[in-house]
């Protein structure tokens, strides 16, 4: 779908990556803007044969380029690039681009459609644009980790960067827009993505109740405080999830159990006095986690097993999808866009190694 369109990349790490990596699986073309030094996702954390396990994992599809930006030649040839590309994603600190002379006024002089999109944790301008952080900070001061807490009220440590990742779809979205805003009005634009404001647009709804309510976790259904919408242990001391919020789903369960007397229960609280809460939980400890898994996928009553990351590939959902894949060089990657096939795909790039390839086309 985005054949054609090129993409100059001068991000590092993880939510830029994404970001292009899942432009790349609808078919964009991505040159990857490496200082000499390659992008610190290469070397950072967990290896395998020497590059960093979260370079492999986001950045399949790519072609790489090495330049000094710091130089006058480097900052030459990023210009030329971008000269004949229709987008730059770039995820420095507010005020590097302009300060290497690669601001978004400065590249309207050689492009003037260029779609230009910056990715920050607080935004380019105001209070905390100049502060380093990372995913937890941004989690922590949307608001978003305090909705994951334990029993006791703790906010829970998450091992997923959310943040990252919501960055890096944000980014995505007002790309796709800018490149449509241009076919109709012949005009670039300039996108700035602040984190953590990605994470506060996912609390609308507990804005909302908190005004009206003073309730924090927002809407009382979905936050596990009922019987019909929470977690439940198994007899082997895993999790299962159930969803039944609409009558039907939560009547298949109940009757599944030959239980009548719990249907009038569908809303009532996940608190230890109420005894068809106890029975619940009772029930669930009698079955293993894989027999519960075997009645969620016979009953349609909204459950799912909370699976461990080890786990998906021998799920049957992801295994008909094969969402998650052996590469043919060897890696496991995720598919970005699951009902999208691709004949040939490329691993990541080595450091620097189209730069020839890149050169030759762009001084031909």
């Amino acid at each position: 779908m985005l054949e054609g369109i090129k993409v100059i990349d001068f991000t590092n790490y993880l939510p830029g990556p994404y970001a292009t990596l899942r432009l790349a699986d609808l078919g964009a073309e991505i040159i990857k803007v490496e200082p000499p030094e390659g992008d610190p996702a290469r070397n950072t954390g967990i290896s395998k044969q020497g590059s960093g396990l979260v370079f492999l994992a986001n950045n399949r599809q790519k072609k790489s380029i090495t330049l000094n930006l710091k130089e006058k030649d480097g900052v030459e040839t990023a210009l030329k690039l971008i000269a004949h590309a229709d987008v730059l994603i770039e995820s420095f600190r507010p005020g590097v681009m302009e300060k290497l002379g690669l601001g978004f006024k400065a590249v309207q002089k050689v492009k003037p459609d260029i779609v230009y999109c910056s990715i920050s944790g607080y935004g380019q301008n105001g209070l905390l644009s100049k502060l380093g952080n990372h995913d937890l900070n941004y989690m922590a001061l949307s608001g978003v980790l305090a909705q994951l807490k334990d029993k006791q009220g703790k906010p829970v440590h998450p091992s997923i960067t959310i943040a990252d990742y919501l960055g890096g779809f944000a980014a995505n979205e007002r790309i796709l827009a800018g490149l449509v805003s241009r076919f109709i009005t012949g005009k670039g634009s300039y996108h700035s993505i602040s984190i953590t404001d990605q994470l506060v647009s996912l609390l609308g709804n507990h804005v909302m109740v908190e005004k009206e309510t003073g309730e924090a976790g927002g809407i009382s259904v979905l936050n596990g405080s009922i019987i019909s919408y929470a977690l439940y242990e198994t007899q082997d001391g895993r999790y299962m999830s159930i969803g039944a919020l609409e009558p039907k789903f939560w009547q298949n369960f109940c009757r599944a159990h030959g239980r009548e007397e719990w249907i009038t229960a569908h809303f009532s609280k996940t608190e230890d006095a109420n005894p068809i809460f106890q029975e619940i939980t009772t029930l669930f400890k009698r079955k293993t986690f894989y027999e519960w898994i075997e009645f969620a996928q016979k009953v349609d009553c909204c459950m799912a097993p909370v699976l461990e990351v080890g786990e998906l590939n021998d799920h049957p959902y992801f295994k008909e999808k094969e969402l998650i894949f052996t590469s043919s060089w060897g890696d496991c990657q995720v598919k970005m866009h699951s009902d999208l096939k691709q004949e040939v795909i490329s691993p990541p790039p080595k450091k620097g190694e189209h730069k020839d390839q890149i050169l030759t086309n762009l001084f031909v």
